[in-house]
């Protein structure tokens, strides 16, 4: 049933409103999704703060342009998807890229482009995105860089205490 006019203002705002508060956008394509995958797609979405969402292609175009974003979502074949993310910017090319790594979805749902601090990003771009380690495994290997010296001095300092012990144990047994 087509929707009328007060629908389509409503989701208008709506898709305006998520354009503003995101961080980044992936847009991406889908064909044949079942409901399942669909729901679980979305909801590993949610675990990130990101939302996936299908409009018309129209209201995507007008909603990007209200936002001053020169995009033409109409450029991309078939259904499109805009997945937006509200903390972390790769976050949703990380959850589509693991997502795709099963075979059988690879080709229900694909990239087509995205968004990412006001430019348009291609589709080799957002792929790129998907391989870089997410925000917390990045603060992991920072930790672990910032905190090998200090273990390292430690292990030094206990090094000598050991070799110390190893010495009188070994003039304790000669005695």
């Amino acid at each position: 049933m087509p929707k009328n006019k007060i629908q389509k203002q409503e989701i208008f705002r709506d898709l305006s409103e998520k354009i503003k508060r995101a961080k980044s956008t992936v847009f991406a394509g889908f064909n044949a999704l079942t409901v399942k995958d669909n729901e679980n797609l979305r909801n590993q979405l949610r675990k990130e703060n990101s939302e996936y969402y299908v409009a018309k292609k129209t209201l995507m175009n007008l909603a990007f342009k209200e936002n001053k974003l020169d995009i033409n979502v109409r450029d991309f074949d078939g259904k499109v998807a805009a997945i937006f993310s509200y903390d972390d910017e790769i976050a949703p090319a990380k959850i589509l890229g693991n997502f795709r790594k099963d075979k059988e979805k690879e080709e229900k749902v694909f990239f087509l482009g995205g968004i990412l601090e006001g430019k348009l990003l291609s589709k080799k771009e957002v792929e790129a995105l998907a391989q870089l380690p997410s925000k917390h495994e990045l603060y992991a290997k920072l930790v672990g860089s910032l905190n090998a010296p200090i273990s390292g001095f430690v292990n030094v300092l206990a090094g000598n205490i050991r070799n110390l012990l190893n010495v009188l144990k070994a003039i304790e047994e000669k005695k």
